[in-house]
């Protein structure tokens, strides 16, 4: 069967299967997407990647603030489809479609209901995750499912590169289901098993260099390709860890401290440490450079006892 198609979603991962949904049987006549807002350090003000796959397609693109008031436009569809949509759906919205609403969420619900399932999973060590794709309810991803696809999280498994790998698995799940529908049933989750992924805030990102080094790391690859975890050094100044690789136990150097250890550069931690590969700081051009090259260049910062931690002058 062909249906006809209402998608909600911003980010890429939605973008993803938003492209595979268009390239398929079904006419996808709409899409919701957020509004533009400004990005960065120069503010510019970008379309969601959602958006701009629309456009490119020639779809309609709306972004109101909410969906309240969009009832009488998805009456004339069968089913929304929501991925990474950012918003909570009142039940009006849910009852509007011919059908209902379905929603492609990057977990194995019910662990990980909630925003941020991807950073969550990486940064607990769990050691798969998955795809669910699942009838909206009105509680937040609480709905029954009809088809999960279950993937392994690898041991340096990190958080851009496994939401990729779930988008496509997604897009596939997802054309399954409603090539199944709507003869397909959806199987209810079990309440008592639910996690909560809650979303990610600035906090995330500041390394406690007094956590286990096997934290830190997961930490730094759950934000990779996103907000990218930081530490501090005097004066403010701010270095991003976009990659790095847990070094086994460093010597009895105060959490925080950065040495020069078998010729390689690791900063202790609680227990074990960890050694920075791809760093950015907040100075210069901002340019991600590898831990040796940002050493060189920036000798009274990272240097063979330099301590992190910092704010301020103390």
């Amino acid at each position: 069967m062909t249906w006809r198609l209402a998608f909600a979603g911003a980010p890429s991962f939605a973008s993803t299967i938003l492209a595979r949904l268009m390239a398929s049987r079904h006419e996808v006549g709409l899409v919701y997407t957020q509004p533009p807002r400004p990005t960065g350090r120069g503010r510019k003000v970008l379309k969601s990647p959602v958006h701009e796959s629309a456009e490119i397609a020639g779809v309609d693109v709306r972004t109101p603030a909410r969906l309240s008031g969009e009832e009488s436009i998805l009456a004339e569809f069968d089913w929304l489809v929501v991925a990474a949509y950012g918003l909570l759906l009142p039940q009006s919205i849910l009852d509007a479609p011919k059908h209902h609403c379905l929603n492609v969420h990057a977990s194995l619900l019910p662990r990980w209901r909630g925003a941020a399932p991807v950073e969550r999973a990486i940064m607990a060590g769990d050691d798969e995750t998955g795809i669910s794709v699942m009838k909206i309810e009105a509680k937040l991803d609480s709905g029954p499912v009809y088809r999960q696809r279950r993937m392994p999280l690898g041991d340096r498994a990190a958080g851009a590169r496994v939401g990729d790998e779930l988008a496509d698995l997604g897009a596939a799940a997802l054309l399954e289901v409603l090539d199944d529908l709507p003869d397909l049933e959806p199987e209810p989750q079990d309440d008592a098993l639910a996690t909560y992924a809650e979303k990610l805030t600035s906090s995330d990102s500041i390394i406690d260099w007094s956590r286990d080094a096997d934290v830190i790391d997961r930490q730094v690859r759950a934000l990779s390709g996103r907000a990218a975890a930081y530490t501090t050094a005097r004066a403010g100044i701010r270095l991003r860890l976009l990659e790095a690789q847990p070094a086994g136990q460093c010597d009895d150097s105060p959490p925080g401290t950065l040495r020069r250890i078998d010729n390689r550069w690791q900063i202790a931690c609680g227990a074990g440490a960890l050694a920075p590969v791809t760093v950015q700081l907040n100075r210069g051009k901002g340019t991600a450079m590898p831990i040796e090259s940002a050493a060189n260049g920036f000798p009274k910062l990272l240097f063979d006892g330099a301590r992190f931690g910092y704010i301020g002058d103390e």
